[in-house]
């Protein structure tokens, strides 16, 4: 076993590693989980939330559009498989669920290899197909709330991600240890919103909204802390997998 391992080659190593962290992640948080565990699921939120989400939620959509229009259009060799492929993670990682506040649930999100690719604005479209497809295959999310989990996941969290990216890359930071920050913040930036909007609809009877955000934020930091630094490690294995086979260029189109 051991001689087979030094023969095996840089790349090789990192797509043993990526196969074993989705296997991993998979049989621990996606497989033994019940359908009624969901990020904010459907009657979770009162109509005026729904379409106040929905409303703070369009301009980013439409902008994503032209983000994605541009990218689609564009000359960079294997954009639109790499677009592809950030969908696809964003979707396979937001799948893998864990029950935590009572109608809502705790996973990763998938969005900071889409963020360093393309920027922000793009992930507000692929949120939408990637919370469409959950909500109507896996009873994963809702129809009403689609809205509210676009603004925390897709939106939000890919936005702080950005920025802590490019400060890491201005501070002239590793750029595994940039990513790795990107998808971390990412990924926590998405609950600490989501705390926020359960929050406002379900306020504490003594602390008020405050007091019933810091509760939603200290049930989600049992599972979301190690859930974002596993998704975060899983990114950057991902990633470096993709620039060492000369499939990308970094900050092509971002």
């Amino acid at each position: 076993m051991r001689n087979y391992l030094k023969h095996l080659t840089k790349g090789d190593r990192y797509k043993i590693a990526a196969v074993a962290m989705l296997f991993t992640l998979y049989f621990t948080f996606g497989s033994p989980i019940d359908a009624h565990a969901m990020h904010i699921m459907e009657g979770m939120l009162p109509p005026k939330w729904c379409i106040f989400w929905f409303a703070v939620s369009a301009p980013f959509f439409f902008y994503g559009l032209y983000r994605m229009r541009k990218i689609v259009t564009s000359s960079q060799q294997n954009a639109k498989v790499m677009l592809a492929l950030c969908g696809a993670f964003v979707f396979v990682l937001s799948s893998l669920k864990l029950p935590s506040v009572t109608g809502s649930c705790s996973h990763p999100t998938g969005v900071g290899l889409g963020t360093v690719m393309f920027g922000p604005g793009v992930l507000a479209v692929l949120g939408v197909i990637v919370l469409l497809f959950q909500a109507l295959l896996l009873a994963h999310g809702g129809l009403t709330t689609l809205g509210a989990n676009e603004f925390s996941m897709t939106i939000v969290g890919p936005i702080i991600g950005f920025l802590v990216w490019k400060l890491c890359r201005k501070l002239n930071v590793n750029r595994s240890v940039s990513l790795f920050l990107c998808a971390m913040f990412a990924d926590w930036s998405t609950y600490v919103t989501t705390s926020f909007q359960l929050g406002i609809v379900y306020p504490d009877p003594n602390g008020g909204v405050g007091g019933a955000v810091l509760k939603f934020l200290s049930i989600y930091a049992v599972t979301q802390i190690p859930l974002a630094i596993a998704e975060g490690l899983l990114t950057v294995i991902i990633y470096n997998l993709i620039l060492n086979n000369d499939l990308w260029k970094e900050s092509a189109l971002s």
